[in-house]
């Protein structure tokens, strides 16, 4: 597998990872109210030392990516996360998913497709709005 093939699949999974344990931290609290209790639950419970971690790991696969690829080309990825985090709720914490959010992750999937497409396919002779729209210049 390919390192950037790696960073398209990594990106989303530890981005869900970490709304899942962070639920799951948050049901652990429910019903303290907002105080020192509540802080000290939330900074020992196991949950939030896995959220984390998978952000912090999330956030090393992000600056590969971006080490990698145009920023715009790169941040259509966090876009797959909705669709994986609905779907993970769904089986995880048995939330109902509506037909209208089925069909809006679809065309969030296709977006991201399409997007990741055309920057891989874009030739020189191509329309681009490069031109259009001016530059900062570095």
């Amino acid at each position: 597998m390919k390192p950037i093939n790696l960073v398209w699949f990594a990106i989303p999974l530890f981005n869900t990872l970490f709304q899942v344990f962070i639920k799951l931290a948050a049901e652990q609290m429910t019903g303290l109210g907002f105080n020192m209790t509540w802080l000290i639950h939330a900074a020992t419970s196991p949950w939030m030392l896995a959220a984390i971690a998978a952000e912090v790991i999330c956030f090393i696969f992000w600056l590969q990516a971006l080490a990698q690829l145009d920023l715009s080309k790169a941040f259509p990825l966090t876009g797959i996360s909705y669709v994986m985090v609905l779907a993970t709720s769904w089986l995880i914490f048995q939330e109902d998913i509506t037909p209208l959010q089925i069909v809006g992750s679809t065309l969030i999937l296709i977006g991201v497709w399409l997007i990741g497409t055309a920057s891989g396919e874009r030739k020189d002779t191509e329309p681009s709005l490069s031109g259009a729209i001016p530059h900062k210049s570095r």
